[in-house]
């Protein structure tokens, strides 16, 4: 849906319409010549286009490992590279993707109580006053240059103590890769279905989001839908790695059709536009009641509006959500609640064998030791080769633990979604769990890393 000055020159976009214009998207300029490598683009988010060059010699590679990767990797330019690349632990973040899922529980807001601003502030944040911003909030994660840890198949990550929620998170599939998660408190259940399909372009990298989110809040039974904007990777090799989201988020309230539509902006010459969203809520006749605006790294605001988007008079900005503080010079631009995800205080008595705060390779790669963490993301890798062939071999089909697939396949301008429901089952687990006698503390990060469908492969 447009916004409604989308196609005039005029209103209060005016002037990123008519600045947009000027600058179009970020200047790609080809390095062919410069560094002998077919159809590499390098493009600096800050400069313009006359400095690829000198931005190509930037980044966190050396140019040994440029030459060795680019080896690797030019033969896949066009192709999805979801799972089908085994890539340098150089590049990883110490979290795993189904851990980054549960980023989207950050963000503590103001709740205002009129019925349209409920509603940004619902399609926003969730409905407690201590909900999270799941919505936008999350762009700040996903700014991150570092890659996350795959999961292993049957991997999980339990996240409690955190606002009276629960969430729990599965690697339901491993090819191909996607998650499951369901989180829940008083007021709200949240369930995700997750799948990326990719498209690899040599220095830069297209994520496009096929996975859903869905909210239901229990107080009155009005279920939310979100769908999200694709994503690029720019600079994965030469020059200094950054992400960029252009394009719609659309969140729809199923129950009474009113959705709000966020358009992040693209980034131009210089910056320009770089982290701005902008867009309307509407009602279910489509008619704009307030307009937003803000940046998805810092802050968003609402307004009233009328038919035309134009602020109504009498009426000001009111801020509706902001990133909370993070970490100064922070290695991988971590937010405090990034780091409290990855420790042990979010985590639940008995905590589950599976979990991704014990893989060794994440754990190896958080206290610096690149070569361990290398060596055992190899171990991990090959033990999910080996479990696959055992698993053809005795005709077993691989079943979760937490979720269930349905019959449900929900189509998406990128591909098709099988969707998975979660069963209830880890409700019931952690109950008893609850319930059972205190021995002792548990020392779980003793605890080895078991996500495995069978015990000991050399004895099967």
């Amino acid at each position: 849906m447009a916004s409604p000055k989308k196609n005039q020159n005029k209103g209060f976009f005016s002037a990123m319409t008519s600045g947009f214009s000027m600058f179009g998207t970020a200047m790609q300029r080809s390095v062919n010549g410069m560094l002998g490598y077919e159809g590499m683009e390098v493009i600096n988010p800050e400069g313009g286009k006359d400095d690829a060059e000198e931005e190509a010699q930037r980044g966190r590679w050396k140019q040994e490992e440029r030459d060795s990767y680019w080896k690797m990797m030019h033969k896949y330019i066009g192709s999805d590279v979801t799972s089908m690349v085994t890539l340098p632990v150089l590049i990883f973040e110490p979290m795993t993707m189904i851990q980054k899922m549960a980023e989207t529980r950050q963000m503590n807001v103001r709740i205002p109580t009129c019925g349209w601003c409920m509603l940004v502030s619902i399609i926003l944040t969730g409905i407690s006053n201590d909900g999270a911003s799941w919505a936008i909030s999350v762009y700040y994660a996903y700014q991150r240059t570092w890659k996350p840890f795959n999961p292993i198949l049957g991997e999980t990550y339990e996240m409690v103590n955190h606002g009276g929620m629960t969430f729990i998170a599965e690697q339901v599939s491993h090819h191909p890769p996607m998650s499951a998660g369901h989180a829940e408190n008083e007021h709200f259940t949240y369930d995700v279905t997750s799948k990326l399909k990719t498209k690899f372009l040599g220095n830069s990298l297209d994520v496009y989001p096929v996975g859903r989110t869905c909210i239901t809040l229990k107080r009155d039974g009005v279920v939310l839908d979100l769908v999200p904007p694709p994503t690029k990777v720019n600079n994965l090799i030469f020059g200094r790695t950054w992400v960029d989201s252009p394009g719609e988020m659309v969140m729809t309230n199923l129950t009474t059709g009113d959705k709000v539509v966020l358009y992040f902006q693209p980034c131009g010459w210089f910056g320009a536009g770089r982290y701005e969203v902008d867009g309307y809520v509407y009602n279910a006749a489509e008619e704009p009641k307030l307009l937003m605006t803000g940046k998805w790294n810092e802050s968003m605001s609402y307004q009233p509006c009328d038919m035309e988007g134009e602020p109504l008079p009498g009426t000001e900005l009111k801020e509706v959500w902001r990133l909370a503080a993070t970490p100064e010079n922070d290695k991988f631009q971590y937010t405090y609640f990034a780091h409290k995800i990855n420790s042990f205080e979010t985590a639940p008595r008995k905590l589950l064998a599976s979990d991704s705060r014990l893989r060794p390779d994440r754990y190896a790669l958080e206290n610096g030791d690149l070569s361990k963490a290398g060596a055992e993301k190899s171990s991990l890798e090959e033990r999910q080769r080996a479990e696959k062939r055992l698993r053809d071999a005795k005709g077993h089909q691989f079943a979760p633990r937490w979720f269930d697939l349905t019959d449900e396949i929900r189509p998406t301008p990128w591909g098709d979604l099988e969707v998975y429901q979660y069963n209830g089952k880890y409700t019931e687990h952690r109950a008893t769990v609850d319930r059972s006698a205190i021995t002792g503390e548990d020392d779980v990060k003793s605890a080895d890393f078991n996500p495995w469908q069978y015990g000991n492969l050399s004895a099967e």
